[in-house]
């Protein structure tokens, strides 16, 4: 997709506005590690997590500096994780990609690992976009952040703030 032109950093410059510089971040999910090495790349304290096996040692290979944590991301308070993170990233359909009903579980975990002000950047198709994944509905998904003490602070439809859409769902969290 790099060598076509595309765009693989979306998120990772809307996740760097939304802190101040050298903040602390969490890649929830890092899969190959594309994110959280961009944002490393901008002067953020980076710490990714992915629990596959193959994407950690790719990630470790592609991006040798980047810390990564093999974690199943429910079993994070279990980790080695400190909390206190500025912003958590979890993108790249994630959340769609967990077990049915673990997304309050996963929501809970990840607002305990934020500092007082923290926010969690979540990106997903709310309609199933692949096979892995499954629907899971804004209205939902705004239930279980609710549920999760966790408020929507602002919806976009894409990582350039476009309009709320439902293709896709860009949500910026914050605690209640």
């Amino acid at each position: 997709m790099i060598a076509e032109g595309h765009d693989v950093t979306g998120e990772a410059r809307l996740a760097d506005v939304l802190v101040g510089r050298g903040a602390r971040i969490l890649d929830a999910g890092s899969g190959m590690g594309r994110i959280g090495a961009a944002l490393q790349a901008g002067g953020h304290d980076v710490t990714a997590v992915e629990k596959d096996p193959s994407l950690v040692a790719e990630s470790r290979r592609r991006y040798p500096d980047l810390p990564v944590v093999q974690s199943d991301l429910l079993a994070l308070a279990d980790s080695l994780v400190e909390p206190g993170f500025d912003l958590v990233v979890l993108v790249g359909n994630v959340i769609v990609l967990l077990a049915p009903d673990t997304e309050q579980r996963l929501l809970v975990t990840l607002r305990d690992l934020l500092a007082p002000d923290g926010r969690i950047l979540v990106g997903f198709h709310p309609n199933q976009a692949h096979t892995s994944a499954r629907a899971y509905a804004f209205t939902d998904f705004a239930a279980d952040v609710e549920a999760s003490g966790l408020v929507v602070q602002h919806r976009f439809g894409t990582y350039e703030l476009g309009e709320p859409s439902d293709d896709y769902v860009v949500a910026v969290l914050r605690r209640a």
